[in-house]
């Protein structure tokens, strides 16, 4: 017996245990009801907060769930992860296969292995039902009552939560939605194992845990919400530090392939440009690329750098920066386009299309490159290719609201008024603006100059949202 396959039988002996403690009652709620509730979960979240539509933040957290989910099989849902703008420390998986991750948590993070850790235990959360088994058979509460209380949860507002679920009650008994240790425990394990087949260390989860503790530690009384709805962190740090050890001592050493951090360094400082004040940045990365601690963060600190320069419309510094990131890294062919970007910035459109066009040549399925060359062809005039290229994006990308503008933006340019109104009620409605999407909606459905693929896209999306009110 290889020393993997014993190591393999051990956590197959955890998972079973694992599913063993379960609690034995069915969940009350069925698939299309967490479907529901996860619809008006997401209109919750994206009306209350920002969540970071920006193709290159979104594709690259969807492909690493993507990675998870190619381990853990075929699921009921499809899933979607978003990064929402948010100081607070937390994470929030919901029914549906909905993830959310906030930018104070990333901010917290060091490696693409810790997010992996943490997207890989909210994923466990999901696949175990673990909201749904909180509720009780004999409670009887509408998707609309549910979804508003998870999102109390996911906002950070537990007493919102628990005041609209136990008012909602005809007995007066609230749910508990938190997550109790058995969840968490669960979801650990999954985690651990998913880790460990991807071939990336689980080691990531004691970093990660060891944040957390930190944070419970110095948190003044007032816990993250983070914390709140995953209780226990010292308790689980020892729990998933009993397995790191357990599979060192049994491990080959070569198993775990180390993690090359260069995509997560550049969507955090991608993240951390759009949500934090450009002179703190500046001295946040000032500080890091001084390190002599850790030399792939330093060199990445410049690509902060690079960013807080653009930003500032000192554009030779900003390249200058840039440019000592690619020497550093020669075969990213993504610092082509972050130098397009820079130079549309600047005004500089046939610099920036002429990068663009063989990047998108070269690499057709990446929808940042797509995304920005559709940008470029727009202020260059070039509609009818904007457009191509726009479309290409909302395909790759349904759930992004932002291209959904751009496509009404240059469907009124076009003099196409009626389905440049169709696309501005979807960015409405991505946006969580539910009132505003039904009124450009219904005023495009009856639209006869309207094409006939969009008028029936129109409805379907007015029927569902009256479905979804009258769940209440």
């Amino acid at each position: 017996m290889t020393k993997h396959f014993f190591v393999q039988k051990i956590l197959s002996c955890f998972l079973c245990i694992t599913l063993l403690t379960l609690p034995t009652h069915v969940s009350s709620m069925t698939i299309g009801e967490e479907r529901r509730i996860g619809e008006k979960l997401l209109y919750s979240v994206r009306g209350e907060f920002t969540v970071l539509d920006d193709p290159d933040i979104h594709q690259y957290i969807n492909r690493l769930g993507q990675n998870v989910l190619n381990i853990v099989g075929p699921q009921f849902f499809d899933y979607h992860f978003f990064v929402v703008q948010s100081s607070q420390f937390n994470a929030f998986a919901a029914p549906a296969g909905l993830v959310f991750f906030y930018t104070g948590l990333i901010k917290t993070m060091k490696s693409e292995d810790e997010l992996m850790s943490v997207l890989a235990h909210e994923i466990g959360h999901v696949v175990s039902r673990h909201i749904s088994q909180r509720i009780d058979q004999s409670t009887k509460v509408s998707a609309a009552t549910l979804a508003l209380g998870i999102a109390g949860l996911a906002l950070g507002v537990p007493a919102l939560s628990q005041g609209i679920l136990a008012g909602s009650l005809a007995a007066g008994q609230a749910i508990q939605l938190q997550y109790s240790r058995n969840d968490e425990e669960q979801a650990d394990r999954l985690s651990f194992e998913w880790m460990h087949e991807m071939h990336r260390n689980p080691k990531a989860m004691v970093g990660m845990l060891r944040t957390m503790r930190r944070i419970a530690r110095y948190s003044s009384g007032q816990y993250p919400q983070y914390l709140l709805t995953h209780p226990d962190p010292e308790a689980r740090l020892d729990y998933v530090q009993s397995l790191v050890e357990l599979d060192e001592s049994q491990q080959q050493p070569a198993y775990y392939v180390p993690t090359d951090n260069f995509s997560f360094l550049r969507f955090k400082y991608r993240i951390l440009q759009e949500t934090m004040d450009p002179e703190k940045l500046r001295v946040f990365c000032s500080n890091a690329a001084a390190s002599d601690s850790d030399k792939e963060q330093a060199i990445m600190a410049r690509f902060g750098l690079a960013l807080v320069e653009a930003d500032e419309h000192n554009i030779d510094r900003a390249l200058e920066l840039l440019n000592e990131v690619k020497n550093r890294y020669k075969d990213k062919y993504v610092l082509d386009i972050d130098e397009a970007v820079i130079y549309a910035e600047s005004q500089q459109f046939d610099r920036a299309k002429a990068i663009l066009d063989k990047i998108v040549y070269r690499h057709p399925g990446d929808m940042y490159g797509v995304n920005q060359l559709a940008l470029v062809e727009y202020k260059l005039g070039n509609l009818k290719k904007a457009e191509q290229l726009f479309a290409r994006v909302a395909k790759d990308l349904p759930q992004n609201a932002e291209i959904y503008y751009e496509l009404g933006r240059l469907s009124a340019d076009k003099g196409e008024q009626g389905v440049s109104r169709f696309y501005l009620g979807k960015y409405y409605l991505f946006k969580g603006r539910v009132k505003t999407a039904r009124q450009y909606l219904e005023s495009v459905s009856k639209e006869k100059e309207l094409p006939e693929k969009l008028q029936n896209e129109a409805l379907e999306i007015l029927d569902k949202l009256k479905k979804l009110e009258k769940e209440k």
